[in-house]
């Protein structure tokens, strides 16, 4: 479903390790400048908030219901680590136009 970039990996590691979660969220929502936007979250170490049956795991980081895979079918997820702003980068194939900020997308 999703491809992780080796600066993702590190990144969400960090995130985890950081926030004591045992993964990160993906979802897709509507909204944004462009029609759907990527949002985040945690999956706290709970049971009640264990992925579910309709989630896939991806390299035991990110979580993503299967729902948003017509949205991010293929899709390349990236970490840039800059000096004036580091960011998730999407390579969404499923994409006609994206917002300048990037976390905004149409299909």
């Amino acid at each position: 479903m999703i491809t992780l970039t080796d600066n993702a990996k590190k990144h969400l590691n960090n995130l985890k390790a950081k926030h004591n979660v045992d993964y990160v969220r993906l979802e897709v929502k509507g909204g944004g400048c462009a029609g759907f936007e990527y949002d985040w979250s945690f999956i706290p170490n709970e049971f009640d908030k264990a992925p579910t049956k309709d989630d896939v795991i991806v390299d035991e980081l990110l979580v993503v219901d299967n729902l948003y895979e017509i949205y991010i079918k293929d899709m390349t997820l990236d970490y840039k680590d800059e000096i004036f702003g580091s960011q998730f980068v999407f390579d969404n194939p499923n994409s006609k136009s994206s917002c300048g900020c990037g976390t905004s997308f149409s299909i």
